[in-house]
Order: C-alpha cells, then sequence, then structure tokens
C-alpha cells in the first residue's frame, strides 16, 4: 500500500543504497512527510547487473519500507511491476510532488555522480519554476565529506591512501594509545597479513541467513529486467536489513576476524569465504555504518579476542581505503572512467559472462563471481584484473562489468577501484604502480594452479600458463610510459638482461595469446 493521496507538505526520496533506519530523518514521525522509494528500470539498466543484486537491493528496499511503514511514515513505494517503473525517477518525483501539493522535496547526497547530477539539475529546474523547493542533506555515513581528500591534497602533491589513514586513525582515535601513537608501534602491519591458506583453520559456517526471494525474482522477469549471473532467488544469503546486517557483523567478529589478517590475501576453490566479512553490501546500502563497523573491531582487539594485525588490516579497509577511494572519485569525476592511459581496448573475451576458460584461476574466480555476485579484493585485482591489465583488455569495458557482476558494486567505490587501482588507466594517479604478476604470485597465494590445464612453470608452448609470457610482454609494450616507475624498475632489469631469443619467445606467444583470448 502507498500513502494516501492527500496533501504532504514535503516528498523525501530513498534511493537503494540509502538504507539507513537510524539517519536523522526518521527520528521523528511527521504525517507532512512522505518517503519516495522507487525500483525503477533507470536504475536496473544502466548497466547489465547480476540477478542476485537487482534482487537483493529491491528486497532490501522493501524492507525498509515495511520498517518506516510499522514506524508511523508515509511511504509511497513503486514496485518494479508498476507501470511508473518505466518512467525516468524525476518524472515519478515530479509526479509524486505534484499529486501531494508538495512544497518541499529533499533528498540525501547521492554516492554516484550520475544521480548527483541529475537530481541537482531537477532541483535546480523546480526552483526556477517556482514549483516547490528543494534541498539535498547528508548522508550521515561516511567518516568524510564528499571533497575532503581533494582538500587534504594540495595541488601537485602525490595522492597517498596511507596518508589519509594515519590523519583519519589521529582524526578519530583509532587504534591509538595514550600518547597518541599507534597500538603496536606501527600504523601498517600489512607485511604479515600475507599467508597462504592451507586448510586450516577451518573456514567459519557461513552465518547469513537464506531468504527466499523467488516471488521477487518473477516480478522482476515479469518486468524485463535483464541480467546475469545465478539467481539463486530460493536461497540468497545477502542481508535485507540492518538487524541482519548486524548478525552478520556479529558473526564475522567472533568467527573469522581472528584469522582474517593472516589470511585477507589468500585464494582457494575450496573456501570460497575464506575469512573475510562479506560486510560490504550491508555497508554500501548504508545498512551498517562504518563508524559502528571500526569501533567494534577496535573494541574486539582491545577485549583480546582478535590480533592487532587482523584488526588493523580490517580498519585500514574501512576507515582508509573505503573513504580514500570516495574521495578519488568526487575528485575525479565526471570522465574518470574514459581514463585510459595505456590505450588498452581489446572487448571482454566472451568467458568472462560465463566463466568457461581453461585459465583454472580465471575460472574459478568468474564462476565464483557469476554464482555468488562476490570475490574477495584479490582475486579482483590479482586474478581477475591482473589478466584484463596483463591481456590489454578496455579499461571502461571492465569496469562496466564490475559495477555489474558485483553485489557491493556501487560506482563511487567501484570505478576508482577498476580504471585506477586494477587497470592503472589513471596513469598512477591512484595507484604508484600497475599491479601485475606472471603465475608464481596466484601460485604463491591460492590452489588454483593445481590441476590446470596450462603450468604455471612454463613461459611459452601450448602449455605455458598465459600469464607468464603476458606478464613480461606487458612490460615491453609499454616501455615509453612505464619504464620510468622506480617502483617496477627491477622488471625492466630483468628485460634488459634477457637472452634475445628467449624474450622474442615470450613476446610472440603473448602476441599470439592476445590474438585468441576467447580460446583460452
Amino acid at each position: 500500500m502507498n500513502a494516501a493521496q492527500t496533501s504532504a507538505r514535503t516528498v523525501r526520496l530513498i534511493l537503494g543504497d540509502q538504507l539507513n533506519p537510524q539517519h536523522s530523518w526518521f527520528a521523528t514521525v511527521d504525517p507532512q512527510v512522505v518517503y519516495l522509494m522507487m525500483e525503477v528500470r533507470q536504475e536496473t539498466d544502466y548497466v547489465l547487473h547480476h540477478a542476485q543484486k537487482v534482487i537483493s537491493i529491491f528486497a532490501a528496499m522493501r524492507a525498509m519500507a515495511a520498517k518506516l511503514r510499522a514506524d508511523g511514515h508515509r511511504v509511497h513505494y513503486i514496485s518494479i511491476g508498476q507501470p511508473e517503473s518505466e518512467n525516468a525517477m524525476v518524472e515519478n518525483i515530479a509526479k509524486i510532488v505534484h499529486s501531494l501539493a508538495a512544497t518541499h522535496f529533499e533528498y540525501q547526497e547521492p554516492d554516484e555522480w550520475r544521480l548527483d547530477a541529475l537530481l541537482c539539475e531537477y532541483a535546480a529546474m523546480a526552483e526556477a519554476s517556482g514549483t516547490h523547493a528543494s534541498r539535498m542533506v547528508s548522508s550521515e555515513h561516511f567518516f568524510t565529506g564528499r571533497l575532503e581528500a581533494k582538500q587534504m591534497f594540495k595541488p601537485g602533491k602525490r595522492w597517498l591512501m596511507e596518508t589519509m589513514y594515519r590523519q583519519m586513525r589521529v582524526r578519530h582515535r583509532v587504534l591509538l594509545d595514550s600518547d597518541g601513537e599507534p597500538e603496536g608501534g606501527q600504523w601498517n602491519f600489512d607485511a604479515e597479513n600475507r599467508k597462504a591458506w592451507k586448510g586450516e583453520p577451518v573456514e567459519p559456517i557461513d552465518f547469513r541467513p537464506s531468504h527466499d526471494h523467488g516471488v521477487l525474482w518473477k516480478e522482476i522477469q515479469a518486468a524485463g529486467v535483464k541480467t546475469f549471473g545465478l539467481p539463486a532467488a530460493n536461497a540468497i544469503r545477502w542481508p535485507v536489513d540492518r538487524i541482519e546486517a548486524l548478525q552478520q557483523m556479529d558473526g564475522f567478529i567472533a568467527h573469522a576476524l581472528p584469522h582474517f589478517g593472516d589470511y585477507q590475501d589468500a585464494m582457494s576453490r575450496e573456501a570460497k569465504r575464506l575469512f573475510h566479512s562479506m560486510l560490504s553490501f550491508a555497508l554500501n546500502t548504508k545498512m551498517l555504518s562504518p563508524q559502528e563497523v571500526v569501533e567494534r573491531v577496535e573494541g574486539a582487539w582491545r577485549e583480546g579476542s582478535v590480533p592487532l594485525s587482523a584488526a588493523e588490516g580490517y580498519i585500514r579497509q574501512i576507515l582508509g581505503w573505503r573513504e580514500y577511494v570516495r574521495g578519488v572519485y568526487w575528485a575525479q569525476m565526471p570522465g574518470y572512467e574514459k581514463n585510459n592511459f595505456l590505450e588498452h581496448k581489446t572487448e571482454l573475451p566472451d568467458w568472462f559472462w560465463t566463466g568457461q576458460t581453461h585459465m583454472a584461476c580465471m575460472s574459478a574466480a568468474i564462476t565464483q563471481s557469476l554464482e555468488m555476485a562476490h570475490a574477495h579484493h584479490i582475486q579482483r585485482l590479482m586474478v581477475i584484473g591482473n589478466f584484463a591489465l596483463l591481456a590489454g583488455l578496455s579499461p571502461e569495458a571492465l569496469h562496466t562489468w564490475y559495477l555489474g557482476i558485483y553485489i557491493d558494486a556501487f560506482e563511487w567505490v567501484e570505478l576508482p577501484n577498476t580504471v585506477g587501482m586494477s587497470q592503472f588507466a589513471d596513469a598512477g594517479g591512484l595507484a604508484t604502480k600497475p599491479y601485475v604478476s606472471s603465475a608464481a604470485y596466484i601460485d604463491r597465494m591460492g590452489d588454483y594452479c593445481s590441476g590446470c590445464r596450462y603450468n604455471k612453470k612454463l613461459k611459452t608452448g601450448a602449455d605455458a600458463c598465459p600469464f607468464n609470457s603476458l606478464y613480461w610482454e606487458f612490460y615491453e609494450r609499454h616501455t615509453t610510459k612505464l619504464g620510468h616507475n622506480a617502483r617496477i624498475g627491477m622488471a625492466y632489469q630483468q628485460l634488459k638482461k634477457m637472452d634475445p631469443a628467449t624474450k622474442e619467445g615470450l613476446m610472440e606467444k603473448a602476441r599470439e595469446l592476445r590474438a585468441n583470448l576467447n580460446r583460452l
């Protein structure tokens, strides 16, 4: 049921990634305020999304709407099966504002530039026409403002996550001793968090609830929404509300966080979750706040239940990397998605949509992504992203794929991670070097190479692992643009010392591979 079509003073828009029931908007019940929530084709169709992403966001939106109504708030909800779902978002806003004779329209700051621009333009037009007043308010979610990072890093100064991270630790008094120094005597314990997982300790059980969203999935299909990936509509594990998200956080801290630090970079086809929190969906839809997650993790360390290296490693992802990436996004938009420093233009191989490749690591990482709408950061960066960079895939095409396939992918966090960190397409604006490797790193951090059709030790020949020749050909191909980078100087020294015949064999093999990506 929607809000009765009696008049209202204010219409407030809630986007699908603004599902925070603790927002100050909801502290008071006001019958003159109507909350507007929409499932619209504009949002399902701007990229091709994973089925579980569409299902889970809509399910969480519906749960939020139900809670607001139960708490006494007026809600107008447009579901995917209604004709209005075909309308542009601003068209629906204008109609609802008009039908309620509202004099004010309010919205929380969007996290994606395209929606921010869209709503700002709508608000300006409404103000100019005199139909109603408009106001944007804070989403009350992040540690920093949109442009705070840009102000922190002066023009010409190198943007480094570590710099911002330390400032944030000090400002928010996180993991500091009584003298204001970092606990444990150092800011970063990353060097301790690079162990491969050999089967022990055992991966914790999946403590997330299972949902049957079969009816919702039928609605989505009936509306004609195109998706990809495994729907798993009858057994979806992603939380629908804050209560479930809090339970998921509790389970992570109790059962997985103690080992998260050691194995955060490990990969295994036998344990797809390992010790990762899987909280990014709840965080990025704002069911959880980053502040409470950081506080709980620090508290677990102070209580002695988790090692400092685990707590610091996890907090660095939230207080450091997450805020930093958001700062990069808002400083660089619009147009950041068009960056292509290395001029890579190859389209994604067909098996990015099926996982059907003979490369065991790529097959495992992509298949997992298609089945779960999730892969952890090393699978995204050092398997899929690594291959994409070595093979010369289009960074914009890869960005669109990442944005669609992952449950936690919203453009503000996904775009800098893909275009900057993974593909070095911004010329090193975010990452200090290209993140590429041969088979050795993948073998060291995971079990994918065992039983693979390709031999991790061979560089040339029919059975050679593609990563090996592609690695060297990548550096050779981009000598002009990368040869001066001090962080990868050793690779270029090795290239110079390489026997010419050996080098040419590697180049020829890599060129052959890049010409036949669909056959790998």
